[in-house]
């Protein structure tokens, strides 16, 4: 199975270490990252999307993809 999330958050360290923690879980990285404003904060976002391959197993809607 393939799964996909797309990883989210503030321009700051925690954004970095939310992706160094799903890197060393497995993931890895799929095209390029995003940038942008958000107005209703007043602060820029950054976003990664990240894959995975998991053998053995079958999706389903109900299952947490960052504990696979």
């Amino acid at each position: 199975m393939k799964l996909y999330r797309f990883l989210t958050g503030p321009d700051d360290a925690s954004f970095c270490h939310k992706v160094t923690a799903a890197l060393n879980k497995g993931w890895s990285l799929e095209g390029s990252p995003t940038y942008a404003f958000n107005a209703a904060t007043g602060a820029m976002q950054c976003g990664q999307a990240v894959v995975k391959h998991v053998e053995g197993k079958d999706y389903h809607p109900e299952m947490k993809l960052s504990e696979q």
